[in-house]
C-alpha cells in the first residue's frame, strides 16, 4: 500500500461520526474528499482567528467590534508566535506507512496554540480530540498544546502536554480498524495517497 496522507481533519471528521446525526454520511464526504459548504460556525471561526492573528501581528482592531476585547486577550497569547505553520511527518502504524500533515495556527517558544470560536465551552470539551496529539506529533519538541477557545465573551485554555496525551498512533490505529470493517480502505487509500 502507498503512503496515505493524514490529517487531524480527517480523524476529527471520524470522531464526530458517532456524535452527529449524520455523521456517516459527513465523514463519507470528507473520505471521498467531497467539496462542503463552510458553515456559519466556520465563517464564524475564521472571522475570530482573523481578527486575533492581525492584532497579534501589530494591526489595530475596531474597539467597538464585540470581539475585539476577547480577540485582543487571545492575540496578547499569541504575540511574537509564528501563525499558519505547516508540519509533515511520517508514521508507520502496523505496517502502514502515514504523512501526517497539519498547519499549527501559533507556534511560540515551544508551545503550539490553537484559536477556536465557540457558542458554548465546558471543561474538557478538545479532551478526546485528535488534534493536539497528532499536532504534538508532528512537533515533537513542543512542550505543550493550548486550545484557546473564545465564545465572544470569554477565553478558555485547555493546555495538554506530551506526557499526558495518548500518542496519535492509537487514534490511527482506531481509524484504520474501522475503515477495514466497513470495506472502505480502498476509498480511503484512492482519494488520499500522499505524493
Amino acid at each position: 500500500m502507498a503512503r496515505l496522507l493524514l490529517t487531524q481533519s480527517l480523524l476529527s471528521d471520524f470522531s464526530w461520526l458517532f456524535k452527529m446525526e449524520d455523521g456517516y454520511a459527513d465523514f463519507l464526504r470528507t473520505l471521498r474528499r467531497e467539496p462542503r459548504a463552510t458553515s456559519k460556525a466556520m465563517f464564524a471561526g475564521i472571522d475570530f482567528e482573523n481578527r486575533v492573528t492581525a492584532y497579534a501581528s501589530g494591526e489595530k482592531l475596531d474597539e467597538t467590534h464585540k470581539l475585539t476585547k476577547v480577540a485582543q486577550e487571545v492575540g496578547n497569547e499569541c504575540y511574537m508566535g509564528q501563525f499558519q505553520v505547516r508540519l509533515s511527518r511520517e508514521i508507520v502504524v502496523d505496517g502502514v506507512t502515514f504523512l501526517c500533515y497539519g498547519v499549527l495556527d501559533c507556534l511560540k517558544a515551544g508551545e503550539i496554540f490553537d484559536i477556536k470560536f465557540s457558542k458554548t465551552y465546558e471543561v474538557g470539551k478538545y479532551l478526546d480530540s485528535p488534534q493536539h496529539p497528532m499536532y504534538l506529533y508532528l512537533c515533537p519538541e513542543a512542550r505543550a498544546f493550548t486550545y484557546l477557545v473564545s465564545d465572544g465573551d470569554w477565553v478558555y485554555r485547555e493546555r495538554y502536554t506530551p506526557d499526558i496525551t495518548e500518542h496519535i498512533s492509537a487514534y490511527i490505529r482506531d481509524f484504520m480498524r474501522w475503515l477495514e470493517q466497513r470495506g472502505l480502505i480502498d476509498t480511503y487509500a484512492q482519494h488520499w495517497t500522499a505524493r
